[in-house]
């Protein structure tokens, strides 16, 4: 007798919040010690897999041509993400009077260590990248580097029109 499956049980792990999740453990963990918001690691999630777009190392994921409309989903896949990687004691949410920011926990570093294969390396190689060139500067920096670098992109992806404040 064959075994049926039930499809709608079945987790997948493209864009889910592990595969999102992961993405920001990496992202934070280059950007320790400091916090960055919810808006910013919103496009940090879509460019730390299209470093080539912003003249960084070559892409990760394929130059599609509707991968800009990434933006306009992904807000609140980072948000649910961010809460299962809080879950598991790998982010720490930062409450202050800017708002509430994201910090890689002290149990992030080792778990990033741990991950060794090619394609997570060249992520850690991505992150550290996009980390250094991008997240100190400050939103309205950010919005013209993305706008410049990415002048098809529209910077506003989220029907509130939040910018990222940054963090600390």
């Amino acid at each position: 007798m064959e075994e049926v499956i039930d499809r709608s049980e079945v987790i997948g792990l493209f864009n889910s919040k592990l595969e999102t999740g992961t993405r920001a453990v990496i992202v934070l963990d280059a950007a320790y010690p400091r916090t960055l918001d919810l808006a910013r690691l919103t496009w940090f999630d879509h460019l730390v897999v299209h470093t080539g777009d912003a003249g960084g190392p070559p892409s990760l994921h394929p130059p599609l041509p509707e991968r800009t409309g990434e933006l306009l989903v992904r807000r609140r896949l980072v948000e649910d993400s961010l809460t299962l990687m809080r879950r598991v004691h790998l982010v720490d949410a930062v409450a202050d009077e800017h708002g509430v920011s994201f910090r890689a926990s002290d149990e992030a570093a080792p778990f990033v260590s741990l991950m060794r294969t090619e394609y997570a390396q060249a992520l850690k190689t991505c992150a550290k990248w996009l980390v250094d060139h991008f997240a100190d500067l400050s939103a309205e920096e950010l919005a013209r580097q993305v706008e410049h670098r990415l002048d098809r992109w529209s910077v506003e992806f989220s029907s509130d029109g939040a910018q990222p404040s940054g963090g600390s």
